[in-house]
Formats: C-alpha cells, sequence, structure tokens
C-alpha cells in the first residue's frame, strides 16, 4: 500500500511561524508534523510513502531523507502558490495507479486510525474517514453519512450533517482510476485550481461511490492555526506516552 501525504501549503493561518518554515515542519512534541506522520504510518504496513511538497519544499526534503521506514520520496508542485490542494492532487496523479492513501499534510494521528482504514471492508473503491462530534463550525470538513453510504462532504453543507472529515481516505479497486479522472475534468472544465479535493470526493459521493469509516473514539487532530498548535503538542505527547508505557510493560 502507498500512502501521498499533501504538504505543498504554506500555513499562512500559522503566521509567523510559517513565514520561511512549511507547516508539515513545525515541531510537534518534539519532531516535525510530517516526522509524526510518519511514525504512525510506518505502524501500519505502508510500504511507500510520496510527500507532495512546494512551500519550503527543501525542509521538507531533508524530512523525508531523514526517514528510512517507511521508504519515502517528495514530489514537488512548481504550482503550489497558485492552486488549493485539488491541483496538488493534480500533479501527484501519477503517482495514483495503484490502491492507496490520501492524507492531508496537517492531520496528526494515531495509528489505528489508520489500521482501522486499512482493515475496513468496503463495495465502494473510496472510503473516507470519518469523526462525529455534538456540534460543526464553519470549518470543519462536514459530512453527511447514510449508514456506511457518503453522500456528501464540504464546510458549507448544512442540512442532515452527522459527522466531519479528518483528511484520511484509501482509494481501491477502481477508485485510484476514478479520482483521476475527476480530478483531471475538475481541473480542465471547472476552476480547479481554486477548489479543495474534497469537492471532488463530493462529487464522487453523489454517484454512490463513497463509503464513510468511522473512527469515533480514536485520537487525532489537525493544524490550521496557533490553537490547533498548542493543541497538538498536548494531543501528540499523549501519544507517545502511551507507547512509552506500553513498551515497559
Amino acid at each position: 500500500m502507498k500512502a501521498i501525504i499533501l504538504s505543498a501549503g504554506q500555513g499562512r493561518r500559522l503566521l509567523p511561524l510559517t513565514e520561511s518554515t512549511p507547516k508539515c515542519a513545525l515541531q510537534v512534541a518534539g519532531r516535525s508534523v510530517l516526522e509524526a506522520q510518519l511514525g504512525e504510518i510506518a505502524r501500519c504496513g505502508v510500504d511507500e510513502v510520496v510527500v507532495v511538497t512546494g512551500f519550503g519544499a527543501d525542509r521538507v526534503d531533508e524530512i523525508a531523507e531523514g526517514v528510512h521506514t517507511p521508504r519515502v520520496r517528495t514530489l514537488y508542485n512548481p504550482f503550489y502558490a497558485l492552486s488549493d490542494n485539488l491541483g496538488t492532487c493534480w500533479v501527484a496523479g501519477r503517482e495514483m495507479n495503484q490502491p492507496f492513501v490520501l492524507i492531508n499534510g496537517d492531520t496528526l494521528f494515531e495509528s489505528a486510525i489508520l489500521q482501522t482504514l486499512l482493515a475496513s471492508r468496503s463495495d465502494a473503491p473510496i472510503t473516507l474517514v470519518t469523526d462525529a462530534k455534538s456540534s460543526y463550525d464553519d470549518d470543519d470538513m462536514k459530512v453527511v453519512v447514510d449508514g456506511q453510504r457518503l453522500r456528501r462532504v464540504g464546510k458549507q453543507l448544512r442540512e442532515g450533517v452527522n459527522g466531519e472529515s479528518i483528511g484520511m481516505m484509501v482509494f481501491r479497486g477502481e477508485g485510484p482510476a476514478l479520482f483521476r479522472a475527476k480530478v483531471e475534468n475538475v481541473m480542465r472544465y471547472g476552476e480547479g485550481v481554486k477548489r479543495w479535493y474534497l469537492s471532488a470526493i463530493d462529487e464522487l459521493a453523489q454517484q454512490g461511490l463513497v463509503n464513510a469509516c468511522s473512527i469515533k473514539g480514536l485520537s487525532w487532530c489537525e493544524v490550521d492555526d496557533a490553537e490547533d498548535l498548542a493543541h497538538a503538542q498536548t494531543v501528540v505527547a499523549s501519544w507517545q506516552q502511551a507507547k512509552e508505557s506500553v513498551a515497559a510493560t
């Protein structure tokens, strides 16, 4: 299984911390965001990771070169400043030639989440990880799930919302080809440089091609702003302490 991490953005909501440092290189509990992601991925049987870079690409290359398990490569998106992350997916299209996991570059997660996704049995070619909470705000990537089927995903949803995307999904069977074709179509005809890749997933979901994988009760966080970063310090440190406790027994 291959994992593709979208880490091309600067993270302007974290300025001045990201003035010269890409978001994925910020330190969380003693490691960069990217190193923390790769550490959890290494526990899940993923044998190859492609990190799509953009802002601060040289620094991301340095981090990737220092990681040997799993095998890590980087792919540079020269258009990162002109497009949103659907454009980054378009650049990575040639890597989407086999079953793969797609992960946002600012999503931090414990390995049990990725293990749950990879162990899921789905009749759909695409499966999106979802979580649930008591209420959702304008910044949440909200979802509408009906049974196991994902019906909608988007920040602007209001009716029927019963969960949120955490920024992780798996493509199996015809999923990679379906996603590549949809991204290509949106880039060519739908102002793709201005759109999030989850808008493409939303269109595929409305065709009945996407399932949801609930990870309610498992731990994750995202790093969008300074408040998120402070929260992530505590959350990731708790994962490390739990692993050390298990290792000591």
